[in-house]
């Protein structure tokens, strides 16, 4: 909590050098402290408002738990990638292979695992590993993938 003092040359007369009569001519050689009890700030007057109106504590609104995301899937989910959507996508027009490319038929075939689920500004986007493919796993969005249900394929 802060507190109201005023110290003055009155109160501390040994640490002037200058004559008083100047001093008291002139306020701004006037070496004085004076500490003022700030306002509440407003955020805090908020949230002890909206605790009051709602009947619980008195803890900032900052301290809640953000709500968890909704997600389309899960994680541990097998999926496949629609070949439709993924070639007509921005994801595939940035690797640059043209639409005949046979080395990543692998995504749209086997299995892959959902690693992790995010919501970025662009929307869901799952991060995806395919099973017995040795390369890396790959951000795709949600909306482009297929939900198997069995785990049971055959692979050619």
């Amino acid at each position: 909590m802060a507190f109201s003092a005023t110290f003055t040359q009155k109160l501390l007369p040994c640490f002037s050098s200058f004559p008083h009569t100047l001093r008291r001519a002139n306020p701004l050689l006037s070496p004085s402290v004076r500490v003022v009890r700030a306002a509440a700030e407003p955020e805090a007057a908020a949230a002890k408002t909206e605790a009051a109106e709602s009947g619980g504590s008195a803890e900032p609104a900052a301290a809640a738990k953000p709500k968890k995301p909704v997600f389309s899937m899960k994680k541990g989910q097998i999926v496949r990638v629609d070949k439709e959507k993924y070639l007509s996508s921005v994801n595939y027009l940035s690797v640059g292979h043209p639409p005949y490319y046979k080395g990543l038929d692998y995504i749209y075939e086997d299995r892959g695992e959902v690693l992790d689920l995010r919501i970025f500004d662009t929307g869901e986007y799952a991060l995806v590993a395919w099973v017995g493919i040795p390369t890396a796993p790959a951000w795709l969005p949600t909306d482009m993938l297929i939900m198997s249900d069995s785990l049971k394929y055959e692979r050619m």
